[in-house]
């Protein structure tokens, strides 16, 4: 993201104040599917799930992310806290929403780029359902996710009730800029977001 990013992605949180005054959004599109179409996220067994511990790092091999993890919460204006420019290739994770592992929606955001070039996020449209991510977390657990989903939407079409919509699952949604480049407004058009779950059998604890 560049230039007023805050803004440019502060419509995510937008979308989250919405839902709790009962807003209701379009059916996104949905570009990469495993569940069988755009409403099969709602139906994910519960699962197992974890006690809440904030995440520290996050790694996705198939995009080569390794990064660390900073909270973000909301800003004055109601939009989303971002990592700051000089920590871009830290991800965020939203704080008064669920901890990764936990069950609920917990929500992570990263830069897709900065002025100096690719940010953490700047390949997260190329992740494909059955892709895993890594999360670590302060209690030293590792939970592990299996990607369900990607979808590219304009911002003004965010889709509120699939990114924080309530679910009994430990779900993951990790969110970036996309599409093109506003060089009048300074800022990209799209949300990138992608979508997953806690996996079975794979939540294992850290070396010390």
């Amino acid at each position: 993201m560049r230039g007023r990013s805050a803004v440019a992605i502060g419509l995510v949180v937008v979308g989250a104040l919405a839902m709790r005054h009962g807003a209701r959004d379009r059916e996104p599109r949905v570009h990469y599917r495993d569940f069988g179409g755009p409403r099969s996220l709602w139906h994910i067994p519960d699962g197992k799930a974890l006690p809440s511990s904030a995440p520290t790092r996050v790694e996705i091999p198939d995009i080569g992310v390794d990064a660390p993890v900073m909270r973000v919460g909301l800003n004055k204006d109601g939009t989303v806290g971002v990592p700051p420019f000089h920590k871009a290739g830290h991800t965020g994770w939203y704080e008064r929403g669920p901890a990764p592992g936990s069950r609920g929606p917990s929500v992570m955001l990263g830069h897709y780029d900065d002025m100096h070039g690719p940010a953490v996020f700047h390949r997260l449209h190329r992740l494909r359902p059955g892709a895993r991510i890594r999360v670590t977390r302060r209690d030293r657990s590792v939970a592990v996710f299996r990607v369900d989903a990607m979808e590219r939407v304009p911002k003004w079409e965010f889709p509120r009730a699939r990114v924080y919509g309530k679910v009994r699952y430990a779900g993951l949604r990790l969110i970036t800029c996309g599409g093109t480049y506003d060089k009048t407004d300074r800022s990209y058009n799209d949300n990138v977001i992608v979508y997953a779950h806690l996996t079975r059998g794979e939540v294992r604890h850290s070396p010390v």
